[in-house]
């Protein structure tokens, strides 16, 4: 039984790790020859990237411009799944902001972790919508996700960066009539995966049969939850019992619905590479443009069934 040591994106599990857990709850990493551990990382000591680069972990998942942008200067990892088809973003506020439209953005206090992307994200969702991108305030919130409640109470008019999928789920005093929320993938941010799975490059191809058979047995795990999302609610009851059921039994079938793409899951699609590499450097954040070509592969996934 060889011992594979799995990252998650975020400072917990959450929802969009259900397939992985729910493949090893079936037994299927097991009868892969797989004892699969899964982990987060330490911010001291930085994200899954950087965990993935010195081998201290074997698989992570991880934003896909993050690994365009340490590709440049360390082309250690290399993505082989694709997690989700979609961006998950969101600028949301309360109507009590006068905020309506994000045009109005400008001239308000948007709260976010001013990151070099954010920042340019933030700025395109405004301009867009026909609004000033300079007069946006920014509130560095850092890590932490503003919710409704502290908008409300005047902390900032509006933030950038919680998911539809999950923080915007979380219970509010905020009455629902009075939120407003607008995935970013609505209002014109470009295409993209968010969230990408990979491993060490050179690894992958010292053993290749590992990688495939990790991949084959997550896959059976995706696709199944894909089908029947809340199958995995009762596996997220053990691994974080802080969060209400509620939460989880409502961000299951959304979040499920990021998984495949024409049936299939895991492909990394040029369509959302592309475009989204070509966007990051235009605005500073890559130098190369057709970096994204050598950043990932499918040839480790499942073959695609035949019709």
């Amino acid at each position: 039984m060889k011992n594979v040591k799995v990252m998650l994106e975020y400072f917990y599990p959450w929802t969009n790790a259900a397939g992985f857990y729910y493949a090893r709850e079936q037994g299927w990493y097991r009868e892969a020859g797989l004892d699969v551990e899964f982990t987060v990382y330490d911010p001291g000591r930085g994200d899954t990237l950087a965990y993935l680069a010195k081998g201290e972990a074997d698989f992570g998942i991880f934003p896909s411009n993050r690994l365009l942008v340490q590709r440049e200067k360390l082309p250690v990892v290399i993505g082989v799944a694709a997690i989700n088809h979609r961006g998950m973003e969101t600028v949301q506020t309360v109507r009590s902001t006068g905020i309506r439209r994000p045009a109005d953005l400008a001239g308000k206090r948007v709260a976010m972790n001013p990151t070099p992307r954010g920042l340019a994200m933030i700025r395109q969702l405004v301009s867009a919508d026909g609004g000033n991108p300079d007069d946006i305030i920014i509130v560095d919130a850092g890590s932490r996700e503003l919710t409704p409640d502290a908008i409300a109470a005047g902390e900032a008019d509006a933030t950038f960066g919680s998911y539809w999928a999950w923080e915007i789920l979380m219970d509010t005093a905020v009455p629902d009539e009075e939120r407003i929320v607008w995935p970013v993938d609505e209002i014109g941010a470009p295409p993209y995966h968010s969230y990408l799975l990979g491993t060490q490059e050179e690894a992958a191809r010292r053993d290749p049969e590992t990688v495939r058979a990790f991949l084959a047995a997550t896959a059976k795990g995706f696709q199944a939850l894909a089908a029947e999302p809340l199958k995995a609610a009762p596996i997220y009851e053990r691994i974080i019992p802080f969060f209400p059921a509620r939460l989880v039994e409502r961000s299951l079938p959304l979040i499920a619905a990021t998984w495949l793409h024409e049936g299939q899951w895991g492909v990394q699609r040029e369509e959302l590479m592309a475009p989204y590499a070509h966007w990051l450097a235009d605005h500073g954040i890559l130098q190369n443009r057709d970096g994204w070509n050598s950043a990932y592969t499918n040839d480790y996934l499942p073959q695609r069934e035949q019709a």
